[in-house]
């Protein structure tokens, strides 16, 4: 058995294609109208309920238990790209998390969740930068030295 990859349930396919798109730049890897396939390796499903034959008041929307989860180089350049997306609802505005990370958390069109964050080779390349140590580096982000190292030696 191979596990494949996630289906999200969408009230408008066409909606949600255009979304994943235009701010994501995913691009469609298989259209079968109704269900989309893109290439970072998830897909959509237009009446899912239909489908699985489940009454439809059983789709939950937001249920924040979830969510797919992007990575940028350049995470100002991602929120710049963001804010020209004016009826985004964000989930948390951006932050850094302890590892220090930045990211951002947002609901698609059907609410479900998405988080963008930067990707760690360059929170680790930015915090050597810094002038930071391989082994504080490390030890900041929480990654494994050998993977901090191979961020330095990209560096060079």
């Amino acid at each position: 058995m191979q596990y494949r990859l996630p289906l999200l349930a969408v009230r408008d396919v066409e909606v949600s294609k255009k979304f994943y798109h235009d701010l994501f730049d995913q691009e469609v890897a298989a259209d079968l109208g109704q269900n989309v396939t893109f290439s970072g390796g998830f897909a959509i499903q237009q009446d899912f309920d239909a489908l699985v034959d489940i009454p439809k008041c059983t789709i939950l929307h937001q249920s924040n238990n979830m969510e797919l989860y992007f990575e940028v180089d350049d995470f100002d350049a991602f929120m710049i790209k963001l804010h020209g997306f004016l009826d985004v609802e964000l989930v948390h505005p951006p932050k850094t998390h302890e590892w220090h990370q930045r990211v951002v958390r947002l609901y698609d069109p059907d609410w479900h969740m998405i988080e963008v964050g930067e990707s760690m080779q360059v929170v680790a390349r930015r915090l050597l930068e810094e002038g930071n140590t391989v082994e504080q580096t490390a030890q900041m982000t929480q990654l494994p030295i050998e993977f901090v190292e191979a961020c330095r030696k990209g560096m060079e």
